[in-house]
């Protein structure tokens, strides 16, 4: 509910419960009044009001429906003195503003002032006579002769004014003070459920102005409090996981640099050994030079594939390589990149070769380019730590009910059991003699990647002396 709407409502409420909580008041204490007072007390006084009221009523009602003439016979008059002695009154008959019957006696002035105030006024209410209420029915007759012929019925009323001076202020103080209390619990409402709750939103904004993102703010509130306290949550945790996003890219950034440093450090020393030999003439005779020309050759093309590296895995890890999907057969896809990679493995004298334990044609979506740089990435690890004579590389392809499984095992000397966990990080070498190794360290991190980036699995199993065994886990179109 939006609150303008709420705040409307509310107040209505606050009017009419007051109203109903006055006259329940004023009930009750009416009737303590007139429990502690006795029945002519208050309410009385107002039911015979009323009964006199009726009864003036009705005499009036009859004398209008009969001849001015009947009005002067001694039978209706003696009628007519009863019914109005019945009810404490008087009545008095006139023909041009003379007396001509009264059922009590009354003096010409009051009859003048009492034919003066009822003569402009409503057809029954009340008057003032001598310091006394009055209440009043006339009716009036034209008669043939052109005289006026009036019929005044007159009824003292006995009212307490004091009572029902202090019953009006009793009522308007009640209303007053329940209006203030219900005004008082509004307000407390909306304080509880809108001002404070803005409030502490305004602090919580100031500190996240501030940078403090680590402060929570309570979802708390009504209506369109609560959804702002909601969106502001939101995004605070949004600013949250951004600068922590920020953090984490320059953390990476720092240590990309101050990794890659060192690894370039060794092959850029070797180049600039090298062509500091050929200048000082170290290398003196062509077969010399040649050699070492081709060894800062090789050392640049190092240098060359490691910040090739870098930037890859840099990219790779603020998402920003786009990557082009496509239905592919898993089968037909690693044929074609078993032989692109034959000719390397059999110049180091290893055979390679692939297995396909599939039993019909199964398709996964990838980015071919990429998913052949993991392939390559595995392999050259594969080829690079063989240290066999008769070394074998395998792929086989499986597949479970929703995945596709390539295996690409080897038998070479293996990885420790306790560098397994960590062989997917960055610039990550299991020994000594892979940590010597050339390369960027970021192969396997680059295929880990990759292959997440895929929504699949990378994992590896190995030995010493058992070769290594590297997994990926492909969905299943």
């Amino acid at each position: 509910m939006q609150l303008a709407k709420r705040f409307f409502i509310m107040n209505a409420l606050t009017v009419f419960i007051s109203i109903a909580l006055t006259v329940l008041a004023v009930m009750i204490f009416v009737a303590a009044y007139t429990k502690l007072l006795g029945p002519k007390a208050g309410a009385g006084d107002l039911k015979n009001a009323f009964e006199v009221r009726m009864g003036l009523g009705e005499i009036k009602s009859m004398a209008q429906n009969i001849e001015f003439e009947r009005l002067l016979d001694k039978a209706f008059q003696q009628e007519l003195s009863d019914r109005v002695n019945v009810l404490g009154a008087n009545a008095v008959i006139l023909k041009n503003r003379e007396i001509l019957y009264s059922a009590k006696k009354v003096s010409e002035i009051d009859i003048d002032k009492s034919l003066m105030l009822t003569g402009s006024g409503p057809n029954l209410d009340t008057l003032e006579l001598d310091g006394r209420t009055y209440m009043y029915a006339r009716a009036d007759y034209n008669l043939h002769s052109g005289d006026k012929g009036v019929l005044l019925l007159l009824a003292p009323v006995r009212l307490k004014t004091g009572f029902y001076m202090f019953l009006g202020v009793f009522t308007l103080c009640f209303f007053i003070a329940s209006f203030l209390l219900m005004n008082f619990w509004v307000s407390y409402r909306f304080s509880r459920g809108i001002i404070a709750p803005v409030s502490r939103l305004k602090d919580a904004a100031v500190k996240i102005s501030e940078g403090d993102l680590n402060r929570g703010i309570a979802v708390e509130g009504e209506g369109e409090v609560r959804e702002l306290s909601r969106t502001l949550e939101l995004m605070r945790i949004k600013l949250k996981e951004s600068v922590y996003l920020q953090q984490k890219y320059d953390e990476n950034r720092k240590f990309l640099v101050s990794s890659i440093s060192h690894d370039l450090k060794t092959p850029v020393t070797s180049v600039k050994g090298y062509i500091e030999g050929i200048i000082d003439g170290v290398a003196k005779t062509p077969e010399k030079m040649a050699e070492y020309l081709e060894t800062a050759r090789s050392k640049a093309i190092l240098v060359n594939a490691m910040i090739d590296d870098l930037l890859l895995y840099s990219r790779l890890d603020m998402h920003q390589i786009p990557y082009h999907f496509e239905k592919t057969n898993i089968l037909q896809y690693f044929e074609d990149c078993v032989a692109d990679h034959r000719y390397e493995c059999e110049k180091l004298n290893i055979q390679l070769t692939l297995v396909s334990e599939l039993q019909d044609n199964v398709f996964v979506s990838i980015d071919r380019e990429r998913v052949k740089r993991v392939i390559q990435n595995i392999l050259d690890n594969a080829m690079k730590y063989m240290e066999k004579s008769d070394g074998r590389i395998e792929i086989v392809l499986r597949e479970t009910r929703s995945s596709a499984v390539i295996e690409i095992k080897d038998n070479g000397k293996g990885i420790p059991e306790h560098d397994l966990p960590h062989i997917f990080e960055r610039f990550y070498r299991a020994d000594a003699s892979r940590r010597s190794a050339e390369g960027s360290g970021l192969g396997l991190a680059i295929a880990k990647q990759i292959v997440e980036d895929h929504e699949g699995n990378i994992w590896v199993r190995s030995g010493l002396g058992e070769g290594t065994r590297m997994m990926i886990s492909l969905k299943k179109l």
